[in-house]
C-alpha cells in the first residue's frame, strides 16, 4: 500500500468525517495511517478502529500512557533543556500556541503508540489545542534535507507532528540541535526498548483484546494478499514512529507541557 496515497480530513465526507471525528475525539489527531487505510481498506480502517477504540477508555490505558511519558523522560533527564518565548525568538501568543499544540502531541503519542502495535501477534482527558498542520509541500520547504522528513517507504513525507513543529521553525531548529544527542545514549536507545514491553504488558493486562489477528481476518473474507499488505503497513507505521513519538513528550518537556508522568502505577 503507497502510503502517500490518502483521504485526508479536509476531504473526507459521509462516514468517512464520521470516523475520522470519532478519531479525533479520542486520540487526538487522525495520523496518517488512518488516512491510508481509509484510502486503500476503507473496510478495515472501520472494523479496526472500531476493535482498538475501547483500550483507550481503560485504566490500564491511563497507566500506561504516564508510564510511557516517565520512560523517555526519565532517559532524557537531566540534560533535557527548557525554554522560554525569548530563547526561541516567539512573542507570547505565539509561544502559548507552540505548549498547547505541543502538550496536544504529548498526548496523542501513546494513542499512536498503542495503534500501531493493535495486537501481539502482529490518564486520561484530551490535553492541549487542536493541531493545526502546514500541508506537505510547505513543511519540506520550510524545513528542507533535514532529519524529520521520513524516507524510504513512506516516501517523502513529514510526519504529522513536524508539520505541526514546523509552525515555528526557530523553535525547531534550537530543540532538534539539543535532543538529536540525547535521542543518541544508550540510555534513550533503553527506552525505546522498555516502551516496547511497555505495550506488550499493556495488552497482557486488557480483559478485551482488539480481534485484528490474521485467522480472524481471513474468516471475515480478508484474502493473504491483503492481510500481508496491512500487516506491512502497520510495520512500517511502527519502525517510521520509533523515531518520531519517542520525542513527543520530550518536545512538551521543553516548554513545561509535558502531561502526568507518576499518578498511575504500571506495570
Amino acid at each position: 500500500m503507497d502510503s502517500t496515497e490518502q483521504v485526508y480530513a479536509s476531504e473526507a465526507t459521509g462516514w468517512q468525517r464520521g470516523l475520522y471525528e470519532d478519531i479525533e475525539r479520542t486520540t487526538g489527531l487522525v495520523g496518517s495511517i488512518w488516512r491510508t487505510l481509509t484510502y486503500h481498506e476503507p473496510r478495515f480502517a472501520r472494523y479496526a478502529w472500531g476493535q482498538i477504540k475501547p483500550v483507550f477508555g481503560t485504566r490500564e490505558f491511563a497507566a500506561f500512557s504516564v508510564a510511557f511519558r516517565d520512560t523517555f523522560l526519565s532517559a532524557a533527564e537531566p540534560d533535557l533543556p527548557g525554554y522560554d518565548a525569548a530563547d526561541v525568538d516567539l512573542d507570547p501568543g505565539e509561544y502559548a500556541a507552540l505548549r498547547g499544540q505541543l502538550a496536544r502531541n504529548d498526548f496523542l503519542a501513546p494513542r499512536y503508540y498503542v495503534t500501531q502495535h493493535p495486537a501481539p501477534e502482529w490518564a486520561t482527558r484530551v490535553r492541549g489545542q487542536p493541531l493545526t498542520l502546514l500541508p506537505q509541500d510547505e513543511a519540506r520547504a520550510r524545513i528542507p534535507g533535514s532529519p524529520y522528513v521520513v524516507p524510504g517507504e513512506f516516501g517523502e513525507m513529514v510526519p504529522s507532528e513536524y508539520r505541526c513543529i514546523a509552525q515555528w521553525p526557530a523553535f525547531l531548529e534550537r530543540a532538534w540541535a539539543d535532543l538529536e544527542p540525547i535521542t543518541g545514549t544508550d540510555e534513550f536507545g533503553t527506552a525505546i526498548e522498555r516502551s516496547h514491553s511497555l505495550v506488550d504488558t499493556f495488552f497482557g493486562r486488557l480483559q478485551y483484546t482488539p480481534k485484528l489477528a490474521p485467522d480472524t481476518l481471513a474468516s471475515m473474507g480478508f484474502d493473504e494478499g491483503t492481510i500481508a499488505e496491512l500487516r506491512d503497513l502497520f510495520e512500517t507505521f511502527k519502525a517510521g514512529g520509533r523515531g518520531v513519538i519517542p520525542l513527543s513528550p520530550l518536545y512538551a518537556a521543553t516548554v513545561d507541557a509535558a502531561g502526568e508522568r507518576r499518578t498511575l502505577a504500571f506495570p
